[in-house]
């Protein structure tokens, strides 16, 4: 089993429960790891494997989209990618808000997913 690893994303969205949240935004770091068996080895072109361009365009659209919930926003995410690129396996996702509105607070939130395809 192959693993593509997208990792330290850096993106300003709107995600969160609060109106100011929702205004100001905040800075969300996300961290994604894709597991597939290749039909065979060695890989010799893209069509033999995932194209991490394109699963980037996945995530970057999603995180454009204001959602109340990181959990929403991880399950989403993972899901569209099982969707989007059949050869995925397993999808393990965080995301992690790195100034979250909580008094006193110093340091950031993340939630994680992990989706394994169903036979």
């Amino acid at each position: 089993m192959l693993s593509i690893h997208l990792q330290n994303l850096q993106f300003r969205s709107f995600h969160g429960l609060y109106a100011e949240e929702r205004i100001l935004g905040n800075h969300f770091e996300v961290n994604l790891t894709i597991k597939y068996q290749p039909q065979s080895l060695p890989i010799n072109s893209l069509e033999q494997t995932i194209d991490y361009q394109n699963v980037f365009k996945v995530i970057e659209q999603r995180m454009s989209i204001p959602t109340a919930l990181l959990e929403t926003l991880v399950v989403d995410i993972a899901n569209e990618i099982m969707d989007s690129f059949s050869m995925v396996e397993e999808v393990d996702i965080c995301i992690a808000k790195k100034n979250p509105p909580i008094k006193n607070f110093i340091g950031n939130v993340a939630v994680n997913y992990h989706k394994k395809r169903s036979n």
